[in-house]
């Protein structure tokens, strides 16, 4: 497969880059610098490097990257200094996922590509999560209105829900949840499900970067895993952390 990866240089991006050479797909990706990348997958045979700005990048440029890829997937955030949470763009992660399904639809495509968005379980989906006590409300409401970064993560969720519709013949998507990402070495055994089993804010389990990266490569990759998700929000828990949640 060809696979678009957005995010590559970051914790869980390079997880899932590695996931998918070790695969033996080929993947596309944008950084600002190639020393960015881990040593060991920075000249890889599979490995296209274009060095920019992903969203400096012309709607014609960013259609020829995504031109004849199986999927396209983000993991890209913001950095956890003031001006990576405060700075600008305000909107990298939705604005990101907007223009690359408008290249991969430009392109017109005869089967659909995947989209798969890494998300957060902070973000509630009050279609799909069952409802939330009031202080919790509070709380999100509070961070939706003075975090830039958590409003970001809604509105690329919310613009994949909206406006990539289910009759949708040139893209599907998924948008995975993990809850508060630890690191870890290795692939441990994990959980998937449709919607948080505890409190994201008051009762948070732990998801690796590595398993939220394998999840995203499975998604891509096989097809029975990907009927079973696309069009959904599901939520990644490291398997000890769902089995002590009961």
């Amino acid at each position: 497969m060809k696979v678009f990866v957005a995010g590559s240089t970051g914790a869980t991006g390079r997880k899932l880059t590695e996931q998918l050479l070790e695969r033996g797909h080929q993947v596309v990706t944008v950084v600002r610098s190639s020393s960015s990348l881990p040593e060991a997958i920075r000249d890889h045979a599979n490995l296209n490097v274009t060095k920019a700005s992903l969203l400096d990048l012309s709607d014609a440029q960013l259609q020829e990257l995504v031109q004849e890829c199986d999927a396209v997937a983000s993991c890209l955030g913001h950095t956890l200094t003031f001006k990576g949470m405060f700075g600008r763009p305000h909107y990298l992660v939705r604005d990101a996922a907007r223009r690359l399904c408008e290249a991969v639809k430009a392109n017109k495509p005869q089967t659909p590509v995947k989209f798969v968005l890494m998300n957060t379980t902070g973000n509630h989906v009050p279609k799909l999560d069952q409802p939330v006590a009031l202080g919790e409300k509070i709380v999100t409401g509070l961070m939706y209105l003075l975090l830039p970064p958590h409003r970001d993560n809604v509105a690329a969720a919310n613009y994949l829900q909206t406006h990539i519709n289910t009759d949708e013949n040139r893209i599907e998507w998924c948008a995975v949840r993990p809850d508060d990402l630890i690191d870890e070495g290795e692939v441990t055994e994990y959980s998937i499900h449709p919607a948080p089993i505890r409190s994201a804010l008051f009762d948070a389990g732990k998801t690796s970067r590595i398993n939220v990266g394998h999840f995203m490569a499975e998604l891509i990759t096989d097809e029975t895993l990907w009927q079973q998700w696309k069009r959904q929000l599901p939520v990644i828990y490291n398997l000890t952390d769902s089995i002590t949640s009961g």
